[in-house]
């Protein structure tokens, strides 16, 4: 097989991370570059970026991997990106960002959703039945949260009428960045999915005037789409500058995290489970048909592989509960051991933070002294779409020390993951072996947790912190024609180290997350009052 080096960019909530691959007869990281970004909290549950803060740090890290690697920027095949989802980019007719992009944790269209969805007499849930039954029948799913792009749309629309009277096109934040490079407007199925008013029945795939009419969407606003694997142009001569690569790189759709990582983690054989803890964390499985469960919010999504869905569970705040605990709990005892390593580089700091929790929190017992910690630090999507529920510490004592909370929060996001397996087994089979991706992947401790909480084996992938950009190069690399299909992902994806439970810890666990499900259950009307 001929080498081929494929670009990728991983988009991603706080930073970009630029990774150069070979593909051969396996896919191999040549090199990489993150580049930090802040995410800008406002009031009243607004979360934004900046378009141009994105563009920069592609650019820096571009460049730095470049440089590097050494390779020659005329041995560069493809490009693509792998990039958070449910973003809100405005752009006016030149491709310029009209207002800072919406992020997907962004929850103030409250109101908005509320106006559209919420009001009628008859009613599912607290939906008005007519649109829910006709969004589900076209869609295979509901903007269901004020967090869906459908909602942000609406509020740019009513809060800030003089930017959308210029807005030229309604973008995800991969397709944006696309059109920064290639001049050329697509979208992917996947976002486009996820806006919810794309038609994702098969043989039908196209935005549904219906429901654009329904929604009170300007269908002018919708740019055209594209299957992941399908070229949207290439790279013009000032992107190229910028970046420092050759013009003429075709740039391929890509897609967003979700979708990528489950390629990326070798998950392409029907009901595939991937396991992914990043900042957010979430459940996904490969599947043949539409599927969704209002009750537990829970929806597939169109995918990478073509004619397959991908079934998804989200979690707002996994990795992130981790990062809360270093700066706000730990950080004195996480400093000493950084400087007892003599760590002072950044993305060192990053990969010593997970030896601390391999050398220190393996040291404590599981169960963390029966104390329950509630990952919900930003809100809950699945399976309980709550965005008042909050992270809480439960049984706490005299006793407890600060590696039991420490682990307590490890444990916890693997009791969240284990209620959205649970959840989203009752559409698909049982698997008895999860793959594991994501910064979580990196902690043999966290994959251990893991492997007791859920009772199954878990597999952490080589390159656990890249899958969807390894994701990314595979869309390259069946477009490009070197792969024949997405199964040959499965044999180019390593298995770093595999996690079997320990029965003695069994009857804890499943008593401890008894417990934690009954926490929401009843504190729910308290988080509402208190965060409302």
């Amino acid at each position: 097989m001929k080498t081929t080096y494929i670009l990728t960019h991983d988009v991603g909530t706080t930073g970009n991370k630029t990774c150069l691959y070979k593909v051969d007869s396996k896919i191999t990281l040549v090199d990489s570059y993150l580049v930090e970004y802040p995410l800008y909290m406002l009031p009243d549950g607004g979360v934004e970026q900046n378009a141009d803060q994105w563009w920069e740090a592609i650019c820096k890290a571009t460049k730095m991997v470049m440089k590097r690697s050494c390779i020659p920027p005329a041995k560069i095949d493809a490009m693509a990106f792998c990039a958070q989802m449910q973003g809100s980019v405005f752009i006016d007719k030149n491709g310029n960002a009209l207002r800072n992009p919406m992020s997907y944790l962004d929850q103030r269209a409250t109101r908005q959703i509320e106006k559209y969805l919420y009001k009628g007499i008859l009613k599912i849930e607290k939906w008005n039945a007519y649109k829910t039954i006709k969004s589900l029948i076209i869609t295979g799913g509901l903007a269901a949260t004020p967090k869906d792009p459908l909602w942000k749309y609406h509020w740019v629309k009513d809060n800030e009428p003089e930017i959308f009277a210029k807005a030229y096109k309604w973008l995800d934040v991969k397709d944006y960045l696309i059109f920064r490079c290639t001049v050329k407007l697509g979208m992917t199925q996947d976002s486009a999915n996820v806006t919810f008013i794309y038609d994702t029945r098969k043989g039908r795939f196209g935005w549904h005037k219906g429901l654009c009419k329904t929604f009170d969407i300007n269908m002018d606003h919708l740019p055209p789409v594209f299957y992941s694997t399908n070229t949207i142009g290439t790279v013009t001569k000032k992107a190229a500058k910028e970046l420092g690569i050759a013009e003429g790189i075709p740039v391929f759709g890509g897609g967003g995290d979700v979708p990528l990582t489950l390629v990326g983690s070798g998950c392409t054989d029907l009901y595939d489970i991937n396991i992914y803890v990043g900042t957010s964390g979430w459940v996904s499985s490969n599947v043949d048909k539409r599927m969704v469960d209002i009750g537990n919010f829970i929806a597939s999504i169109l995918g990478a592989i073509p004619n397959h869905y991908v079934y998804v569970a989200e979690q707002e705040t996994a990795g992130a509960c981790l990062k809360w605990v270093r700066d706000h709990l730990a950080l004195d005892e996480i400093g000493v051991y950084l400087k007892a390593r003599h760590i002072a580089d950044k993305s060192k700091e990053y990969e010593s933070l997970y030896e601390y929790l391999n050398e220190v929190v393996v040291q404590t017992p599981p169960g963390s002294g029966n104390v329950i910690f509630t990952p919900w630090l930003h809100g809950n999507r699945s399976p309980r779409e709550d965005p008042y529920a909050r992270g809480m510490f439960f049984n706490l004592s005299l006793t407890t020390g600060k590696r039991q909370m420490i682990r307590s929060v490890l444990e916890g996001v693997a009791y969240h993951i284990r209620w959205m397996l649970e959840a989203m087994e009752k559409k698909i089979p049982h698997q008895s072996v999860l793959r594991f991706a994501g910064g979580g992947a990196k902690s043999d401790v966290w994959c251990q947790i893991m492997a007791d909480v859920t009772g199954r084996q878990v597999e952490a992938i080589e390159n656990e912190i890249n899958a969807g950009t390894v994701g990314a190069t595979v869309v390259c690399a069946v477009g490009l024609g070197i792969l024949s299909s997405f199964n040959d992902a499965k044999r180019l994806v390593g298995i770093r180290k595999t996690f079997k439970p320990q029965p003695q810890y069994a009857d804890m666990y499943n008593r401890n997350f008894a417990i934690f499900k009954k926490l929401y259950e009843k504190n729910k009307e308290l988080f509402r009052l208190l965060n409302y």
